[in-house]
């Protein structure tokens, strides 16, 4: 069986998480834009209910993605209500960054609960139902640029990253049986609200410094409508890997083909990143 392709969206029954804002309501509005069937989620009740009202989605509800019983109870009862899903969008996260000294435990543990497990509690709910619909479909989990290259600061949300990659990998072979695409969305730079509400572990967020780099990184971020753009056509091409800005695409290919390059390109980023780092977390970092 070939891969389900989706020439139209038109009547396609698609599930989005982090529907509320960012990326995940640009793909939203550009689905409902060419009459897919809207089903939608997010953590936050009220941003959600305007989205879906706004876009006239067939279902919303507001669900915390780490709670494995209540994606149990709502996956249950669109399931039952609207049937097997056609396409399914992992899209939410968070993001923390920071060095391993200024990192806090409850850190790593809530980037991989909400990064990884919660598009995993999505996944084992709603995949198993397109398999045995036996019509084929399509699953997006957009990771990040972090999720392949070794970014400074960034060890937590690339362990969640690099986890949902693995997933990723797996799947698309295991699904393609079944007639179910899989793409795996990697974005750079992407100007959504989570910039600006970003945890730093260890940086003064109102510092020169960092506001300077803030507004450097916002300046070569692409808008949260590109990168939808970049991950339909993904889905339509069933392309695996997506890239929703050349830059990325360019450092994977440096990764994978110059290896060297790869790694004097990321000495050279950490150290930077180093130099940023305020007086109170290079003392932590380098002790008394």
């Amino acid at each position: 069986m070939g891969v389900r392709r989706f020439r139209s969206l038109d009547g396609v029954k698609v599930f989005v998480t982090g529907a509320a804002s960012g990326i995940g309501r640009a793909v939203a509005e550009q689905a409902a834009a060419e009459g897919a069937v809207l089903h939608l989620t997010d953590v936050q009740a009220g941003p959600l209910a305007e989205v879906a009202g706004r876009l006239g989605a067939a279902y919303a509800e507001p669900v915390d993605l780490t709670d494995h019983d209540a994606v149990v109870a709502a996956t249950d009862r669109l399931t039952a209500g609207r049937g097997p899903m056609d396409v399914v969008l992992n899209v939410a996260g968070i993001s923390t960054w920071g060095t391993v000294s200024s990192l806090e435990h409850d850190d790593w543990r809530r980037l991989v609960e909400v990064n990884l497990m919660g598009p995993i509690h999505v996944i084992e709910r709603l995949v198993p139902p397109m398999v045995d619909a036996g019509r084929g479909g399509h699953l997006v989990n957009v990771s990040s640029a972090a999720g392949v290259i070794g970014m400074p600061w960034h060890a937590a949300y690339s362990a969640s990253k690099f986890g949902l990659r693995g997933v990723s990998e797996v799947l698309r072979f295991d699904l393609r049986p079944h007639g179910i695409g899989v793409s795996l969305v990697v974005p750079g730079g992407v100007a959504t609200p989570l910039t600006n509400t970003v945890r730093i572990a260890g940086v003064n967020k109102e510092s020169p410094a960092f506001r300077r780099a803030h507004a450097g990184f916002r300046r070569r971020a692409v808008t949260p409508e590109q990168a939808a753009s970049a991950i339909w056509d993904g889905v339509r091409r069933n392309r695996y890997w997506v890239y929703t800005s050349p830059d990325v695409r360019a450092i994977h290919a440096v990764q994978r083909h110059v290896p060297l390059a790869y790694t004097l390109a990321m000495r050279a980023m950490n150290r930077a990143a180093n130099r940023a780092l305020p007086d109170v977390e290079r003392a932590r970092r380098v002790g008394p």
